[in-house]
Parts: structure tokens; sequence; C-alpha cells
């Protein structure tokens, strides 16, 4: 199956015009006052889509489609939003009228994002009558979400909501996972030119080896055992992507690399993460500032980190890829993105934001995130001259790096 890049973008405009359609009716119904934050669309396992869910109650509406794109829609709100609405449509405390509720908003809200894409195709996609569900993670995701060892294309989008005068944020999320082989009709290339379906998984699988490789280093150097939780290829707008990361603050490094490939690839850490970092690199008392030796730990980790990150990519595309020596940032995560899409977006509109989460499942708290931002028109080009065959390359003995 082939996929045509420029149409993906178009989708993804076309998702976020849906989501801003679906607040709209929000807006509209319950007088909640809605901005969508982000809609992008994500090629990832259904395992690490289902790792996103875990550990929060949902409730919400899943519609079928059918027509010249099938799939599933599920429009999913937090515990908060689904009480704002219910509470705004039936005062009444009336448990079954509440579900109603949530079953007429989330209708209203799916028409308005499914029109775009039946007017964009000219073509007719039909919605099936909205099916309630709610729970816990993984029991409102769609059917072939649960699906193990699976790819999908995921379009999401988050929607942040004002809850009355006290302003208190209400969030929902809406998932759009169409069916691959109807997906792929629409999203053919008109021209010679498309990347295929399978080297994307390919490309998808080397980013999360090589965040599996440097969190194999963040161990060896530290003795903190991590593992990689989410891993995943996102096309969005440039725009957006600072707001991916938001406003928490961080510690941790950017790098440039080149060669075949050439982008930024950023490594975050969140402040107790990167401080416990600096005291495991560190054999001595700190004084609790970023200073020198601090900073030198951290980019000590970020270099092996890269190191172990990149060269899978190396040794699957048969080409060189150096990086530059880290450079040490500590900010929010927008303002550390801020300059790299700014420079990107001098040539580009859309991304692709390769993300992968490191952490840990004891109980001392750790939590990076690596973000590679490789340049749009190289990566379809290395996509294009990659042979699936050496795939199985990306296999680099983390003991190798460490005696560089």
């Amino acid at each position: 199956m082939e996929i045509d890049i420029r149409e993906l973008e178009t989708y993804q405009e076309l998702a976020h015009d849906g989501a801003q359609a679906a607040a709209d009716s929000l807006s509209q119904l319950t007088g909640i006052s809605t901005n969508v934050q982000v809609t992008n669309v994500s090629l990832m396992s259904s395992s690490d889509l289902q790792y996103e869910f875990i550990g929060d109650e949902f409730a919400g509406v899943n519609i079928d489609l059918s027509g010249e794109i099938e799939g599933e829609v599920v429009l999913a709100f937090d515990e908060q939003g689904r009480r704002a609405i219910t509470d705004e449509l039936v005062p009444a405390d009336d448990p079954e009228k509440k579900r109603s509720s949530i079953e007429e908003v989330g209708n209203i809200m799916s028409s308005g994002f499914v029109d775009g894409w039946a007017n964009y195709l000219n073509a007719k996609i039909k919605n099936s009558p909205p099916t309630y569900i709610e729970g816990t993670g993984t029991d409102v995701l769609p059917t072939s979400a649960t699906e193990d060892d699976t790819h999908l294309f995921v379009f999401r989008s988050r929607v942040e909501a004002a809850q009355g005068d006290v302003n208190e944020p209400v969030d929902f999320r809406i998932l759009l996972v169409p069916e691959a082989d109807s997906l792929g009709q629409t999203l053919e290339p008109r021209t010679e030119g498309g990347v295929s379906f399978e080297k994307l998984e390919v490309f998808t699988d080397m980013t999360k080896e090589g965040a599996e490789k440097a969190a194999t280093n963040i161990s060896s150097m530290t003795g903190i055992e991590t593992n990689v939780n989410i891993s995943r290829m996102t096309l969005l707008p440039i725009e957006d992507i600072p707001r991916e990361v938001g406003n928490k603050r961080y510690v941790g490094n950017v790098m440039e690399f080149e060669g075949k490939l050439s982008g930024h690839l950023v490594i975050l850490f969140d402040q107790p993460s990167g401080r416990a970092v600096v005291d495991s690199l560190v054999p001595m008392e700190t004084d609790g500032e970023w200073g020198s030796t601090e900073q030198g730990a951290l980019k000590e980790l970020g270099n092996i980190m890269t190191s172990g990150f990149i060269d899978g990519w190396a040794n699957v595309l048969d080409a060189e890829i150096k990086h530059k020596p880290p450079e040490f940032v500590a900010d929010t995560g927008e303002s550390i993105l801020s300059p790299i899409t700014a420079k990107i977006a001098e040539s580009d509109d859309h991304a692709f934001m390769l993300d992968s989460s490191i952490q840990t499942n004891s109980d001392q708290v750790f939590t990076c995130q690596m973000l590679a931002l490789p340049r749009r028109d190289e990566l379809e080009d290395a996509l294009k001259d990659l042979l699936v065959e050496n795939s199985q390359n990306t296999r680099v003995d983390p003991k190798e790096l460490f005696d560089r």
C-alpha cells in the first residue's frame, strides 16, 4: 500500500477542521467554551495507543463508519468533562438521562467531525448510531486498537474546555481509527512518489528500538531501570509541535544530526528525573543548581543516548548519520521547541515527529521524552530508498557505544 504524504497532510487538516466543528457543536449545546489544542495523525502500534489511556476514566461514544472511509470514531470525555456536559444538559440526578445526553452530544459532534471528510472526497460516509462507552483506559478504545501487534493510523484531537466562572479546564479526545485498506485507497498517490505503508512501519519500529537502546544506556550509566512506554511517528503542523510538549519545565539536551537524514533530536527530563540522573552520574554533593558539573553529566548521557538512537537509523538506511555535541537546555517545553520549529518552518509547514517516552516502573519517579525532528523531504527520500530486508540491522550492542 502506497501513501501520498501530501494527501495525508490534507487529511490531518480535515481532522483538525472536524475537531473544531465538533468543539463548536459542544459549545452551542452546553455553553462551554472550547479550544482545539492539537490535531495530528500518528502511526503507532496498538499497544502504544492502549498505554496512552491506561488508568484514566472516560465516558463517550463509539461510532462505526462505512462508505468511502471505513473505521471507528471515538469521542472520549474525561470524568470532569462528562460531569460538565451532563450537569449542563440534565440538571436532575437521572443516570439514564445523563447517559442519553452523552449519546446525543456524541452523535452531533461526530457528524461535524466526519462531514468535512465526506465533502472533500465528494463521497458518502455513513455514521452508525452512537454506542455509549464508559470505563477505564482501553475499555473505550476502538476495537481495532485492541488487536496485538497491529500498526494503526490514528487521527487524534485534544480539545480543552473552560467550565463556568472558575475557568476549570475539562478535556475530551477525538480518535479516528480508519480501516487500513479503506484509508489506503483514498491515500494512493496520483503520481509516482508515494511511500509504502510497510516502510513507514519499519521506520516506526526503528524509532522504538532506538528509544529502547537509549533506555538501556540510561540504565547502564545510572542504575535506574527504565523502559519505553510509547513510541510513534506523528505528522502534524509545525506550529503545533511546541504545544505537544507543553509548558512543563524540563532539563535536557538538544542535538543536531546530519547525513542521509538531518534534523534535531531533543531529550527532555522532567525536573525530578533530571535531578535523579545527575545524582546517579555525579558521585559528589552538588548545590542543586544546574552548574557546569551537572550540565556536563547530562550532556555525557545525552551524547550516548543519541548515539544509540541514531545508529539504528544509519544501519537500516545503510548510510552515515552523525550528530553534533549536545547543547544543554533548561526551560519550558514550548520555549525549548520554539526555536527549532521556527527553523523548520522556513521550508515546511508540516513535520514528522518521532516521539518516544521512557519511564520506570519502580518506585523512583522517572520520565524522559525523546523527540526526533528530521527534515521531511530527506525522510521521504530515505524511506523510498529503504530496503525492508535491512530492518533487522537496527540491533546494536549497547556495549559498543561505551567503548567509543
